[in-house]
């Protein structure tokens, strides 16, 4: 079992395209069933600008079922475009 803070600070890797999406900066917790639900990765400057316009927060969430591997120091996701989404507050 791992904790959610041990996440933190890992990089994530996108294994369909091999990009390096970033660190992860936080994750979303269901605080109803204790689940992670995402974790969130920052975006640096207009690194992904493929994803449209984007507000102050520069945040995504990569959907946990998108995670395939917990890595000492890697996590490895399969995302595209349309699975990312904008962190909403």
């Amino acid at each position: 079992m791992r904790r959610a803070s041990s996440l933190k600070d890992k990089e994530v890797i996108n294994v369909s395209d091999g990009t390096r999406l970033g660190m992860v900066s936080d994750v979303e917790i269901n605080l109803n069933d204790g689940r992670i639900e995402g974790i969130v990765v920052p975006i640096p400057g207009k690194w992904f600008g493929m994803f449209g316009m984007f507000g102050k927060d520069n945040e995504y969430i990569i959907p946990w079922e998108n995670v395939i591997k917990v890595g000492d120091e890697i996590i490895l996701v399969e995302t595209n475009e349309n699975i990312v989404r904008k962190f909403l507050e």
